[in-house]
């Protein structure tokens, strides 16, 4: 049984091991009265995994090797991204040569900047794209897609890579469907944020007794414990992405995601040597200040506009806590079979609170100091 949970606690690690960096692209399409501008940008921790860039092998890629690789980078982009695109006359537009390949730099690190036109005979009106990049390498991978239309109104999609074809028209309304999924692709694919409300939840079916747990008898107290963290991270973290969304208050990046880092670092070592055993409410509230910061920088990446950002923004977030909600659940119900088995205050809470720990640390380490400890 021990064994069985060590290796749990590991796969659960194994799979976080990259959560500051899920693998995304963005692909920005901006049609006009001639055409259409298309802008694909794409991680380089993902072209350097995929094409082995950094020539010299000293884990920082630099111009000269991204410039030296150029036609390979658009070759990739080209094969992972196929589109078609008709005017409101019917007639196909033209695809014309791609601009320089250019860098920019996103709250999550640098990207490949690929740019083309597209040329119409009328308005550009109707597109179909089929997204397949890194499906063989990274099922996980998801691409952005942020269209707008003539008018200035906006579709905002997430694209799985499996080459299935999606027929959008321009200028159609704005989905708060699609920003809602948004929200919960987030949550899921923010490990960093799981594990730190799973690193709150490990104690939440245990009592502590003098130097000792002991598993929790009534299933009421575990749900008022568990609702009190839930809901102060969720108000936390609703406060601060409004802040940014508006742009009221937006610190560092860096500074946010070395902070998440320590919060998730700090909530495991409170489970390994507990200090604050009651009104943990308040520890959760104080980072989910924080994480509510890492959340803005996602919905700012969706490119939605200022004046019409309350309706996105208030989806966004429900989609977020819809996210959070499935993983809590799932999660107290695993936690909650297992709190009575001899192992669990050692190999799942102590082991699976060190391993959470390690982890955190690593990030921490990388985000203040920008290395590279993980694999790429």
């Amino acid at each position: 049984m021990k064994r069985a949970l060590m290796v749990s606690l590991l796969l659960l690690c194994a799979g976080a091991a990259q959560a500051h960096k899920a693998s995304d692209a963005y692909l920005i399409l901006e049609a006009d009265a001639t055409g259409l501008s298309e802008r694909v940008d794409i991680a380089l921790r993902d072209l350097d995994r995929e094409l082995q860039l950094d020539a010299d092998g000293n884990g920082q890629l630099s111009w000269g090797e991204l410039r030296a690789r150029a036609g390979e980078i658009d070759q990739l982009a080209r094969q992972g991204l196929d589109m078609t695109l008709t005017d409101a006359d019917g007639g196909r537009c033209a695809p014309q040569a791609l601009a320089p390949l250019q860098i920019e730099t996103r709250s999550d690190g640098r990207y490949a900047v690929l740019q083309r036109r597209w040329q119409c005979r009328a308005p550009a009106q109707d597109l179909t794209l089929s997204y397949r990049l890194f499906a063989a390498s990274d099922p996980t991978h998801r691409g952005v897609l942020i269209l707008r239309g003539p008018a200035g109104a906006a579709q905002t999609l997430v694209l799985a890579p499996d080459g299935h074809a999606t027929p959008l028209r321009l200028g159609a309304a704005h989905s708060l469907l699609s920003v809602l999924r948004d929200g919960v692709h987030h949550i899921w694919i923010g490990l960093d944020h799981i594990l730190f409300l799973l690193a709150l939840l490990l104690p939440a079916v245990l009592v502590r007794e003098g130097n000792h747990w002991r598993p929790a008898k009534q299933l009421r107290p575990v749900l008022l414990d568990v609702l009190g963290v839930v809901s102060a991270f969720t108000l936390a973290h609703s406060i601060t992405l409004a802040l940014a969304a508006f742009e009221i208050l937006s610190p560092p990046s860096r500074w946010v995601e070395s902070l998440i880092a320590a919060s998730v670092l700090l909530a495991t070592l409170n489970n390994l040597w507990p200090l604050l055993l009651h009104g943990r409410w308040r520890l959760t509230f104080a980072f989910g200040l924080v994480h509510g910061f890492g959340f803005a920088s996602a919905l700012r990446e969706l490119g939605l506009r200022r004046e019409a950002l309350a309706g996105p923004l208030l989806m966004f977030n429900l989609g977020v806590e819809l996210g959070q909600l499935a993983v809590v659940a799932g999660f107290m119900g695993l936690v909650w079979g297992l709190r009575r088995r001899p192992g669990y205050p050692r190999w799942v809470l102590g082991g699976g609170s060190l391993l959470i720990a390690l982890l955190a640390l690593v990030w921490l380490l990388e985000r203040v100091f920008d290395l590279q400890l993980l694999g790429r």
